[in-house]
């Protein structure tokens, strides 16, 4: 059952700036504004303008975004003071100060995604599920956007990446940007706090970054003692082992069994002629479930198909 938590209340700024916190989760700075266009755009600005102000795992947050975008230019908008948007600068290191291979940042958007289906579930108490690339799922309605940008590279350095989260805490469903979308107060979670929900994403999503800049990158490797990030990824992916469609640029499409993904996280779509093909994240226009026509479950694909694909990182 939902808490009695009011829209409208800010984050509270002592507990998220509390030092404790901010040590145990490895985060070096922490900045929160009241309104801004978008956090993604704003520390793009902030990296290419003052690099060495934003060390890795700076973060960004805002009550409210009047300009957010999410994947493709999408553009995404929230009442004021009813979600967790935020954004982190990422420059992945490993223990030894040496530089994750660029290949590797396409997994960053995906530990995001798996650090805050550990959040709903445990701290909001809610089911939560990735769907291949960007959303997070709550009982098949997209309550979370993902989006991960390259910064500029200067000096010679490796770019950073900004990391962009949208998460709907408090909207009712009229506030909902389609009707296929939901927010953590619609499902009855324990808690609809966003200083609650921020804190423990940042921690999730802080734990498992490290574990995977520890590993150069590798998510082969097991983290944190347990099954590598590829298998956690895949085992929370609702994407796989389904009939999908993907639009690709141009009006190109591919139909076909997703079946897994790749090395670099990429999606591996099996067509009717057993032919394997590659989905980038960075391709896809919208990925969607697919089934025949006439076929029983066609009508709940169409009714799908109407998702423009909301977006909103943050």
């Amino acid at each position: 059952m939902a808490d009695a938590h009011t829209p409208g209340t800010p984050l509270n700024k002592a507990e998220l700036g509390d030092q404790r916190f901010l040590s145990a989760a490895g985060i070096s700075r922490l900045d929160v504004v009241d309104s801004t266009g978008s956090t993604n755009a704003d520390l793009l600005r902030a990296v290419t303008v003052d690099p060495k102000s934003w060390p890795d795992l700076s973060v960004l947050t805002a009550e409210y975004q009047t300009a957010a975008r999410g994947r493709l230019d999408r553009h995404w908008e929230a009442p004021p003071l009813s979600s967790v948007s935020v954004s982190l600068v990422l420059r992945p290191v490993n223990a030894e100060g040496r530089p994750l291979p660029t290949q590797s940042y396409s997994w960053l958007s995906l530990i995001a995604a798996l650090a805050l289906r550990e959040t709903l579930r445990v701290t909001a108490g809610i089911p939560a599920d990735l769907k291949w690339p960007n959303d997070v799922l709550v009982r098949g309605r997209k309550i979370a956007g993902i989006l991960a940008q390259l910064g500029p590279m200067t000096d010679g350095a490796v770019p950073p990446v900004v990391l962009g989260t949208g998460l709907n805490v408090t909207l009712h469903e009229d506030e909902l940007p389609v009707p296929t979308a939901t927010s953590v107060f619609l499902e009855g979670a324990l808690t609809a706090d966003r200083t609650v929900l921020l804190k423990s994403y940042l921690s999730q999503f802080a734990t498992l970054y490290r574990s995977f800049c520890n590993a150069d990158g590798d998510p082969a490797a097991g983290m944190a003692g347990g099954p590598s990030l590829h298998k956690r990824v895949e085992a929370a992916m609702v994407t796989l082992g389904r009939q999908v469609r993907a639009q690709l640029p141009g009006d190109h499409e591919i139909i076909g069994h997703a079946s897994r993904l790749d090395e670099y996280g990429s999606l591996l779509v099996v067509d009717k002629d057993s032919r394997e093909h590659v989905v980038t994240a960075g391709d896809v226009v919208h990925l969607r479930p697919w089934t025949a026509p006439g076929e029983q479950g066609a009508s709940t694909d169409a009714a799908a198909a109407k998702d423009s694909g909301h977006g909103g990182y943050a």
